[in-house]
């Protein structure tokens, strides 16, 4: 494992491939909630399914004991925007859930998000949604061998702020990934391009924007985890691990590598 640029990790391509491994498990399983969750269900059972499927994959939850962390998932619903706690909270027909998943293989880790609606949502929740992922493919897409961090950060900026009046959250950020869930570089949602950590091949990252229907204030619950909207706004969070390739981007925790949606983009 090579190691530069202010100590961020460079992986090797062997490294990458464990990575993929790991990542392939939490895309596996983040399908697999897609499909199932459901009214009626708490989010402790929708934490229950996901721990079944990560471990049944070979693989170890990457949230479950990190920093005390009580669960193999973050389930965060409505206003809450990341780091929620699954537990007896019933989801309602009409929520939005934010499920945040974790996995590790041979110590590499993988990192993905997702929000889902539970049942039939409003139009505005729906938009809300789209935004967001919209917004975090094109930041991806913006990431290229010899660009900088920001280019991530500004093309999020622009996706979501073109789309229409929706709140970008700051406190909370993408981030560097490899054989610890959390490394440098810290990666922001916003910001100007051309600025930050020069991407070469071997460095992964996870991309997250985080936006909102109100104000970008946020808070934390007496917890000391969940993340909430000042103001009440309904949030959601999508995230990707991509790896930095000589070819592009590789987005390890989609399961065609973001072949498809980036090639919306950038091109096959």
């Amino acid at each position: 494992m090579g190691m530069r640029d202010r100590g961020v990790e460079i992986k090797s391509p062997e490294q990458l491939d464990l990575m993929r491994r790991a990542g392939l498990v939490v895309a596996e399983t983040l399908e697999m909630l897609r499909g199932r969750v459901r009214a009626g269900m708490t989010t402790a059972d929708v934490d229950a399914l996901a721990e079944a499927c990560i471990r049944d994959s070979g693989a170890t939850p990457s949230f479950l004991g990190y920093h005390g962390f009580p669960a193999s998932l973050c389930t965060s619903v409505n206003d809450e925007v990341v780091h929620g706690i699954p537990g007896p909270r019933v989801l309602e027909e009409g929520d939005l859930v934010s499920i945040d998943c974790g996995a590790i293989v041979d110590g590499w880790h993988g990192d993905a998000a997702i929000t889902v609606s539970v049942g039939d949502v409003t139009a505005r929740l729906q938009a809300l949604m789209a935004v967001c992922e919209e917004a975090l493919w094109r930041g991806i897409a913006a990431a290229r061998p010899g660009g900088r961090v920001t280019d991530i950060s500004a093309a999020i900026e622009s996706s979501v702020q073109g789309a229409g009046e929706y709140g970008i959250v700051e406190d909370y950020v993408g981030h560097g990934i490899g054989s610890a869930m959390h490394q440098q570089p810290a990666v922001p949602n916003y910001g100007r391009p051309g600025r930050g950590l020069k991407l070469v091949p071997g460095i992964a990252l996870a991309v997250e924007p985080m936006i909102t229907l109100g104000g970008v204030e946020t808070d934390v619950l007496d917890d000391d985890w969940t993340v909430v909207t000042r103001d009440g706004a309904w949030a959601a969070h999508f995230e990707h691990t991509f790896a930095m390739t000589s070819a592009g981007p590789w987005v390890l925790t989609a399961l065609d590598g973001g072949r498809a949606s980036l090639a919306d983009l950038i091109g096959p």
